[in-house]
């Protein structure tokens, strides 16, 4: 079920926060039953995608740690739990808005067909994770009823390929036989994978420093912009950790290893709240 990764579900409280409504009591349980929802979700996703990689995880020396790789975990039963969550997660998001239930369908349907044939597609696999990551955005959003900025959307798009596309050169620089980690690793190159990942970094800052302009606009508070300059640090600071430390791997281990990183996440999270509900005076 891959607990570590439910930190990605935390995109689902990004509505809440720059959607203005953190001091509301109904809004923030909304969020947070969102975001427990997709956690289920993505934990479904996880168990089909290792129990049809499990042969495959088995010759790599991470993941045959893995349940079912491991043989700890039968093939039916993760199924049937895989099931079972992904019917939890819609029942959970039924009941705080239908429109809700319809977005975490759209994302099984995804996940479902990432595993099935869409993760043999290169490029298509790292635009359909970042596809999720935009889908998680948007069902925070309907979860309070309030209007994401297409800005912000973009942001969480081309940030998720940045990370995907270095999580590729990670694993493409490390394996001694890239097959044998991931069969779309043949069809990548070092060289190609550094200049997506270039585009993406700096599409990613762009797109920031725009939804920042935006803000200023939208609340009234110009002190967003300050947080531009932490994010391009936050960038940097991962490319240094891609090319000379490394790291990529599993990018939410990195930023909880990585005391520089996760300081300037820190900082940029209680800028954000102090500009946007201290200053502004919600």
């Amino acid at each position: 079920m891959r607990p570590l990764q439910w930190t990605k579900n935390a995109v689902v409280l990004a509505a809440l926060v720059f959607g203005m409504r953190l001091v509301d009591p109904g809004s923030v349980w909304a969020a947070l039953l969102a975001a427990a929802a997709f956690c289920g979700a993505s934990s479904g996703g996880y168990l089909l995608n290792d129990a049809l990689d499990r042969e495959q995880d088995r010759r790599h020396p991470e993941k045959r740690f893995r349940p079912l790789a491991a043989g700890e975990i039968g093939v039916e039963r993760a199924l049937v739990a895989a099931v079972v969550l992904l019917v939890v997660a819609v029942g959970v998001t039924w009941a705080i808005r239908p429109a809700l239930a319809g977005v975490t369908l759209a994302y099984a349907f995804l996940m479902v067909g990432y595993s099935l044939v869409l993760k043999q597609i290169v490029i298509v696999d790292v635009l359909v994770i970042a596809l999720g990551f935009v889908l998680r955005a948007v069902a925070g959003a309907i979860a309070i009823d309030v209007t994401i900025s297409a800005w912000l959307l973009a942001c969480t798009l081309l940030l998720a390929l940045f990370l995907g596309f270095g999580k590729r050169r990670h694993e493409l620089a490390s394996a001694p036989a890239p097959v044998t980690q991931r069969r779309t690793l043949e069809s990548y190159s070092l060289p190609l994978l550094d200049q997506l990942i270039t585009i993406c970094a700096t599409a990613t800052m762009a797109a920031y420093v725009l939804y920042t302009v935006e803000a200023r606009g939208t609340t009234g508070q110009p002190g967003m912009l300050l947080t531009a300059p932490i994010v391009v640090y936050a960038v940097f600071r991962y490319l240094f950790l891609l090319h000379r430390k490394g790291g990529g791997g599993n990018p939410e281990v990195v930023i909880w290893s990585d005391l520089p990183l996760l300081a300037a996440l820190l900082l940029w999270g209680g800028v954000c709240v102090a500009v946007l509900y201290v200053v502004g005076g919600v």
